[in-house]
């Protein structure tokens, strides 16, 4: 498996990911009637590096890392990951955790923060805990789940 730098060819690709993923709105805060057309603002603007997860030619994840804030707070990195569903219990999430946290030493942010996890997804909130994100915020109610309505939402946060 290859972890690199997307590009608009892959753009289809990563469509199809964050069609799928936010489908169910119970991780994420998009909703499941967001366009097309708004992948670009949301996962391809130009403050954006984005990555994919590929292997032998498929694109099988994603991931974000920007600014958490502008300006002052720019030193701060914030992430977002999507594995498409066919390929989730591989370890590309792990992978993916991994490969940003190299980026983000790299390019000189001095932390990376999660400004929403969703309390009741369990899988991202035990992966985070285990590459040394804590809880550092509890937004009651903070997210509207699909099924489950108002649910709790995390601020998580590490040092680098």
């Amino acid at each position: 498996m290859n972890i690199r730098q997307a590009n608009l060819d892959d753009y289809n690709a990563v469509w199809e990911i964050f069609r799928l993923v936010v489908s169910s709105e119970d991780t994420y805060v998009f909703s499941s009637k967001t366009r097309r057309g708004e992948l670009e603002r949301h996962w391809f603007s130009p403050n954006i590096s984005t990555f994919v997860a590929e292997e032998d030619g498929v694109i099988l994840g994603t991931y974000i890392i920007k600014p958490n804030q502008i300006d002052l707070g720019s030193h701060i990195a914030n992430c977002s990951y999507m594995v498409h569903p066919h390929y989730q219990g591989r370890g590309i999430g792990k992978m993916l955790c991994e490969h940003s946290l190299t980026f983000a030493k790299k390019f000189g942010y001095l932390a990376i923060q999660f400004n929403i996890v969703v309390s009741t997804n369990d899988t991202a909130v035990r992966l985070w805990k285990k590459y040394g994100f804590e809880i550092i915020g509890k937004i009651p109610k903070g997210f509207r789940h699909g099924k489950l309505g108002y649910v709790d939402a995390f601020i998580m946060y590490k040092e680098l």
